[in-house]
């Protein structure tokens, strides 16, 4: 009997390699850098009224980041930030868009087992530049059959990209860390949604898991995937 799930679409950021452990490194560093005048937590505040405030204009990602950084930096010091100061803060998200991929527990595993067994897509939001060279240098490109880098995720954007592929929203299943971007918006447009929890949340992606929803499922890693969603298809059968 053909297998009901056809599609597996997975996010990338702190789903497939580490991310937001460098945007959590860079937040101390600033912290350190603003010291002098500010607290710890008047720095995180002010740091991330000013992200929310900018991610409509900027989207998501290390550029975006640093230019709330300089801002940010100017608020706390009473727009009296120094060269010196900002020339560090640049530093900072020089030093982050040059760090190296480093693949989470189970990843290679899982999509090597499900390679041409299912559609693999791979969806991600944030700056195009970057998240190419990060995909690039992952060493997993060949396994997706589709790759969708965007600005933001909500139902609209995973109903379009699965209709763009031929691919029906009830048959597929996606798969990331953030309950807000990844799992509630694709279960809204009638996909699966598989929650795998990264160590780190940033502020503005909680959400309240949706417990009650029979198409939502949580893993430890990635590496339980493949028996998911054979689970998946044999409830499905049934």
């Amino acid at each position: 009997m053909e297998k009901r799930i056809s599609t597996i679409a997975f996010d990338a950021d702190d789903t497939l390699w580490h991310n937001e452990r460098y945007f959590s490194s860079a937040q101390s560093s600033f912290q350190f850098l603003l010291a002098d005048y500010v607290d710890p937590e008047q720095a995180d505040l002010v740091l991330l009224e000013t992200e929310k405030r900018n991610i409509p204009l900027y989207g998501f990602g290390v550029k975006g980041f640093v230019l709330s950084m300089l801002e940010a930096a100017s608020i706390l010091t009473a727009r009296q930030a120094s060269s010196l100061l900002n020339d560090s803060i640049l530093a900072l998200g020089r030093q982050m868009l040059s760090q190296p991929v480093e693949l989470l527990p189970g990843v290679s595993q899982a999509l090597r087992q499900m390679h041409g067994q299912f559609c693999l897509m791979l969806i991600t939001k944030g700056d195009l530049v970057h998240q190419e060279r990060k995909i690039a240098s992952s060493g997993l490109a060949d396994f997706f059959d589709y790759v969708e880098i965007v600005s933001d995720k909500n139902a609209e954007t995973y109903e379009r990209i699965f209709d763009k592929h031929g691919q029906k929203a009830g048959r597929a299943v996606m798969v990331g860390n953030s309950l807000k971007s990844d799992v509630l918006p694709a279960l809204e447009a009638g996909a699966f949604g598989v929650h795998v929890p990264y160590e780190i949340t940033f502020a503005v992606e909680h959400a309240e898991a949706p417990l009650e929803n029979r198409r939502f499922h949580t893993l430890a890693n990635l590496g339980e995937l493949p028996a998911l969603i054979e689970n998946i298809n044999g409830t499905l059968r049934r």
